[in-house]
């Protein structure tokens, strides 16, 4: 599927997915802890800010004052753009009867009110948590994928990796939910003498994309995606 694109703003990632994501569509960002979920998550707001559209932030884990400090450690002139482009939720996954109604019911008419064109669960894998059963559990993700794909806006979600399975969700069921799955992971080469990072694009409904493994730094203020080198 060629044309229109969402920019994740991450220009090496944008090139291995033929211009970005397909508009409307769900991004799962799976990886374990310190791959940068987060500030790729992040980045894909910011991106959509800088062009005028209306974005939700959806924090499962980290409060707001955390969130808004990210983004000035990215060197963002964020708060012009506070309740106006950028509106950011925390929500207490502690609390389920309240973390499901808000995700669940309040989440849709938020982004109907708003006009939101860009979302971000973060983490998803929290409320995959609130479920005692693998059978609810998926039962109500299906729900809420569904619901979400009615919304006219473009959705990424992040999640952590399972504890055994660095290539899958924490629960497995949001890569095969979602229309793009990408994976953040470490590479360590034999000699142990650096640890590296690399994603992978492995899934992209609609689109073609780049099935290469390509290496990433996070900086201070800027992702860099090595589209043109290769993992070793």
């Amino acid at each position: 599927m060629t044309g229109e694109r969402v920019k994740v703003g991450i220009e090496g990632l944008d090139q291995m997915m033929e211009g970005g994501l397909v508009p409307r569509s769900i991004t799962a960002i799976i990886g374990s802890y310190g791959t940068g979920k987060t500030s790729f998550a992040l980045q894909f707001l910011w991106s959509g800010v800088l062009l005028g559209e209306h974005t939700i932030y959806i924090s499962l884990e980290e409060r707001e004052d955390r969130i808004f400090e990210y983004m000035s450690q990215k060197g963002w002139d964020y708060k012009q753009y506070i309740n106006k482009f950028i509106t950011v939720l925390k929500l207490d996954p502690l609390d389920f009867n309240l973390a499901i109604n808000q995700i669940k019911n309040e989440l849709p008419d938020l982004i109907r009110t708003l006009g939101a064109t860009r979302v971000v669960i973060d983490p998803i894998s929290l409320f995959e948590d609130l479920f005692e059963s693998s059978s609810s559990r998926r039962q109500e993700m299906f729900r809420f994928v569904e619901v979400l794909h009615d919304q006219h806006c473009t959705v990424v979600m992040t999640s952590e990796t399972d504890r055994d399975n660095p290539y899958a969700s924490r629960h497995g069921l949001v890569e095969y939910l979602c229309d793009t799955v990408i994976i953040l992971r470490y590479v360590r080469p034999n000699d142990l003498t650096e640890v590296h990072l690399a994603l992978e694009v492995v899934k992209m409904r609609m689109s073609g994309h780049s099935r290469e493994i390509k290496p990433y730094e996070i900086f201070q203020d800027q992702i860099r995606v090595h589209s043109e080198a290769n993992v070793f």
